[in-house]
């Protein structure tokens, strides 16, 4: 967590033109509670002078990185569930500086939402819907009967 703490600060620091160690006492005091007109007001000499246009790209920064971090996290484990991973990939998820780079290459990866429609036709249910549609007199739950198999239990979840 130390080490996260020292790299967020050092990524922080450079895009706000400060020093790392000004930027991670500022973080501290962030996690802390410390809200950012109070830092800027009463904490000046904890965090070497930085004024609070500083602090509140920081404290904005902060949160976006460290959604970022949670992102990241997220997709690793779903990637490596899934038994995808390769050592590349992890390479590319962790030099992702971006929440749309990110996803851009959690894209191909990502589980795809599947529809009642697509799971009853994965069951063999397909032709059941086109032969109610194709004569309209037919009862419904008679015609079900016929489909009824070990994944479809009785004419009712047909």
């Amino acid at each position: 967590m130390a080490s996260d703490i020292k790299r967020i600060a050092a990524i922080i620091a450079a895009e706000i033109k400060a020093r790392p160690e000004q930027a991670a006492a500022a973080i501290g005091l962030l996690d802390e509670g410390a809200t950012v007109p109070f830092v800027a007001r009463y904490r000046k000499e904890v965090t070497g002078g930085l004024d609070d246009t500083q602090l509140r790209d920081l404290a904005e920064r902060l949160a976006y990185l460290r959604e970022l971090d949670a992102r990241r996290a997220t997709i690793l484990g779903s990637i490596r569930e899934q038994g995808k991973l390769t050592e590349e990939l992890e390479t590319k998820i962790a030099a992702a500086v971006t929440k749309a780079e990110l996803e851009d290459i959690y894209l191909p990866y990502k589980p795809k939402r599947r529809t009642k429609a697509e799971i009853a036709r994965e069951r063999g249910l397909g032709a059941l819907a086109e032969a109610i549609l194709a004569d309209r007199s037919l009862v419904p739950a008679e015609v079900a009967l016929a489909y009824v198999t070990e994944e479809v239990a009785d004419a009712k979840a047909a």
